[in-house]
């Protein structure tokens, strides 16, 4: 049995609350919020202890974990603080908006021995899982190119402000949208070395973002050979969707693999290493058959089998694990090189420091723009 505090409590953290506090091997100590009255009601119908800070909290409650489900900006300090008490950390995504706290997180959380895990719950998607798998066994031979894909109705109007309108808080469909298949492409393919044709565009947000689309570069299968892409397209101004769809599609040298949260499809090439329980030509398998009984269910599979995997780790005390921070924070490198390259901000290789383009003053061109220039100033032999 282990002691979890629960910090923000709104649409993550009270799905949190529900299933850590259903957990057999789970007792919630305390949870902490800074609206009185969601603390008020919690009190009165759960008998749950309240705290109106955080730090007070982790100086009473004694926790073994803390679960932190605010708004993205405050990640980083709110992890440092439990890291620094020694308390493991179960941390809502995005991890944080700046890569240099993921990697500074990550280290302290590696020196003091914690247990760390990012919600990134498609990973426990069970037709996701089965494609790291097929990819694992080589099934559809050298990958080539994937395609990640997020739609969903969130900003259909222009909105009031609150914290998911505001670029600086962690707002827009990069953070909270595109995250969640590029996390997956992290998964599949590594870590990204560059970013080319990034868009990050309102439709009817004034503040951020409610489209994304980018192309993602990745070391070569083999040495001198092409690059592997990866594009990514985002949006969440798309009434055609009931709700929120993610799907991935990757081509390889001996088939193409297409998956979403229902099924994965999956094309075999004659003479591919065809893996048990599969023909050459097209394939379907469910998520219900790849998916295992959860102890509890809301929201879907996943995120029960997230928060399970996490409580097994704390009791066993293993640090490395499915969405630990050093995998968040590769995702986080990764929306950075799509943000810096938007803008056209370069970066020096060796440091990662911000570095002025060459000639470049003022407001820069978007990513786009800048690579259709450079082509045609190659035609003219006015670039290299």
């Amino acid at each position: 049995m282990i002691r979890v505090g629960v910090v923000g409590l709104g649409k993550m953290g009270l799905s949190h609350l529900s299933m850590f506090n259903a957990h057999p091997e789970v007792e919630v100590a305390g949870i902490c919020d800074s609206a009185g009255y969601m603390l008020g009601v919690l009190n009165k119908y759960t008998g749950l202890k309240t705290y109106a800070d955080m730090g007070a909290m982790l100086d009473d409650a004694e926790l073994d974990a803390v679960v932190i489900s605010t708004p993205s900006s405050m990640h980083a300090p709110m992890v440092r603080t439990a890291l620094e008490r020694g308390v493991s950390v179960f941390c809502e995504k995005p991890f944080c908006l700046d890569p240099a706290d993921s990697a500074a997180l990550t280290a302290l959380a590696e020196e003091k021995g914690l247990v760390t895990q990012v919600g990134y719950h498609y990973r426990f998607v069970g037709a996701f899982a089965e494609v790291k798998r097929l990819l694992d066994l080589g099934a559809i031979g050298r990958v080539t190119h994937v395609l990640a894909e997020a739609y969903g109705p969130v900003v259909l109007k222009p909105q009031g402000s609150t914290w998911r309108t505001k670029k600086a808080l962690g707002g827009g469909s990069l953070y909270d949208y595109a995250a969640h298949p590029l996390n997956l492409v992290n998964w599949y393919l590594g870590e990204a070395e560059r970013a080319g044709g990034s868009v990050l565009n309102p439709v009817f947000s004034r503040e951020t973002d409610d489209e994304v689309f980018s192309t993602l570069f990745f070391d070569p299968a083999t040495p001198g050979g092409a690059p592997v892409t990866a594009q990514l397209s985002v949006n969440w101004s798309d009434e055609s969707q009931r709700k929120m769809t993610t799907k991935v599609t990757i081509w390889g040298t001996e088939g193409r693999i297409s998956a979403d949260r229902q099924e994965v499809q999956v094309f075999l090439r004659d003479g591919a290493a065809v893996p048990d329980g599969y023909v050459p030509g097209w394939n379907v398998k469910y998520t219900t058959e790849l998916t295992e009984e959860v102890w509890f269910y809301l929201r879907g599979e996943e995120y029960s089998a997230q928060v399970d995997t996490f409580v097994t780790r704390v009791i066993k005390g293993e640090t490395e694990g499915v969405n630990n921070f050093a995998h968040a924070a590769a995702t986080d490198r990764a929306i950075q090189l799509m943000v810096d390259d938007a803008a056209g901000v370069v970066r020096a290789p060796a440091t990662g420091a911000l570095a002025a383009p060459a000639g470049r003053t003022g407001r820069s061109l978007p990513g786009a723009v800048r690579s259709r220039v450079r082509s045609l100033l190659q035609k003219v032999g006015v670039a290299r």
